[in-house]
């Protein structure tokens, strides 16, 4: 599935993403686990900058080389040679790597070329792929092209990943 920042429609408010994670993951007694490259762990900084987060966020990985994304959260290197970081494949063995080794019940994963700079024809500054799996279910993974500057980029991104998150929960 590919979004571009137009589709995404109106700005959210990370607060208030949070704050709506913040009641429904307990209420079910779930946890949430990140797996960040692009981001650098916003998306776990936006979580834990509310109190009480400790209740339903589990940990972070800001996996941000390569190197990282295998012996952290054990993606494949046949993965990462064969599709690139940033790819749709790479996100979902974050997602996986994530849940396995933290025993969380939601994992969000992230990878993507915030910019100015890494771009290339098929990978333009602005791809992200953001993922989602709930521990026992498949991964699911999106891919977006955002507009704007690298920090821009970012926003969006973590935007993005939290209101999807919510989304899924709420659809249980």
């Amino acid at each position: 599935m590919t979004h571009t920042a137009d589709a995404a429609g109106p700005p959210a408010d990370i607060d208030t993403l949070v704050a709506a994670l913040a009641e429904l993951m307990p209420a079910r007694g779930q946890r949430l686990v990140t797996a960040e490259s692009c981001t650098g762990g916003l998306i776990a900084a936006a979580c834990t900058e509310r109190a009480g987060s400790s209740a339903w966020f589990e940990r972070g990985y800001v996996t941000y080389s390569n190197a990282a994304k295998h012996e952290d959260l054990r993606v494949g290197p046949h993965l990462i040679a064969a599709h690139g970081a940033v790819s749709a494949p790479v996100v979902g063995a974050m997602t996986r790597g994530a849940l396995t080794l933290s025993g969380a019940e939601w994992a969000i994963a992230v990878s993507g070329v915030a910019g100015p700079g890494g771009g290339s024809p098929d990978k333009p500054v602005g791809t992200v792929y953001i993922g989602w799996q709930q521990a026992g279910a498949s991964a699911e993974v999106t891919h977006h092209v955002f507009d704007g500057d690298r920090a821009s980029v970012r926003r969006q991104t973590v935007v993005c990943a939290l209101a999807g998150l919510k989304q899924r929960i709420e659809r249980l």
